[in-house]
């Protein structure tokens, strides 16, 4: 079986591809799962390199995010409601490989009109949006929110998302190109280039002189993003993938009136786990209503190029949900090169 292996710390360019990883053996509650794709994300990079909040016992199989079918060969527990050949998605550890093990609870049914790559990214990038916008912010209609990293896996979901509870949605990016995207695919109302000087002064003329409501902020730019908060507003703080952890003047959190709170989406599990469905049921509502769309990188990579796919995603280079494709659709033979 095909497995990323990190046996020791390293970034994932310094990984090879296990050829010959042992098929993992299902527990008395587990279900075996055919990897049809997974998702990328930053945290990945992190984990390999013993830089991440999680970090499993060595060797630990890299990935999380996936979309799969129960393999034919599983074993089904008492109470399971899936069956050979059910289609699901989930985060578990282990997901850059054939297969994985997964507490038949902690899988959801992947909806019919998805497809493997959309539900890639349906288990983590979706709801950390979600209870970002909802949870944490408690969002409101006609308020005016900031999504920086506009055109990222979560970015390009929060924008979805905003918009489709009623708020207007300034997508910020690194560049033209990107922003384009934001309002392309993500339906965004305005756009703006965080690379250009001054860039928070374009928020300040879009928002009548008042400022955003909401910051939504997957990358580290916070600090710079309070100078065009509004009185009272929330900045949401849902990553660093600039690499810096920021130290914030809170001087301006006082002046300003403001909430600055953090989403940390994998923690509902250990301390809210109902809520995790409670969210899923809203997101699959809005999905069904057509209102949010997952949006797929064009580039789905093999898992003999995960890292590619990786090191594109580090450098910022891509947009929308990263996958590497493990399994053809169709088929269900492997993804070729």
């Amino acid at each position: 079986m095909r497995a990323f292996v990190i046996r020791e710390y390293a970034h994932p360019s310094k990984i090879a591809l296990s050829q010959d990883a042992p098929e993992p053996k299902p527990a008395e509650d587990e279900v075996l799962v055919e990897i049809f794709s997974a998702g990328l994300n930053y945290y990945d990079i992190l984990q390999s390199q013993g830089k991440y909040q999680v970090q499993p016992p060595f060797p630990f199989t890299l990935g999380s995010e996936f979309a799969g079918r129960i393999a034919a060969n599983s074993p089904i527990p008492k109470g399971c409601p899936f069956k050979p050949g059910d289609r699901v998605f989930s985060a578990v550890q282990g997901a850059y490989a054939d297969k994985l093990v997964a507490r038949w609870r902690a899988l959801l049914p992947l909806p019919a009109s998805m497809t493997y790559d959309q539900g890639a990214g349906l288990f983590i990038t979706w709801p950390t949006s979600y209870e970002a916008l909802v949870g944490r912010a408690e969002l409101k209609p006609g308020e005016w929110v900031l999504v920086t990293a506009a055109a990222g896996g979560v970015g390009i979901a929060a924008v979805q998302l905003a918009k489709a509870l009623g708020a207007k949605v300034i997508a910020a990016a690194g560049s033209r190109e990107k922003v384009d995207v934001a309002v392309r695919f993500g339906g965004a109302d305005h756009g703006v280039n965080y690379r250009q000087p001054n860039w928070q002064k374009e928020v300040l003329e879009l928002t009548g002189g008042k400022g955003v409501n909401v910051i939504y902020d997957p990358v580290g730019m916070i600090k710079d993003s309070l100078k065009c908060i509004a009185w009272k507003g929330r900045a949401i703080v849902v990553g660093f993938a600039a690499g810096q952890i920021e130290k914030l003047p809170l001087n301006l959190v006082l002046l300003k009136n403001i909430a600055v709170v953090g989403i940390h989406w994998g923690a509902y599990v250990k301390h809210e786990p109902k809520h995790i469905f409670e969210v899923h049921r809203a997101i699959n509502e809005l999905l069904a209503s057509g209102r949010i769309k997952p949006v797929v990188y064009p580039q789905a990579f093999p898992l003999e190029q995960l890292a590619d796919g990786l090191h594109l995603l580090e450098q910022r280079k891509t947009w929308g949900k990263v996958v590497v494709r493990i399994r053809d659709e169709k088929s269900g033979e492997r993804a070729k090169l």
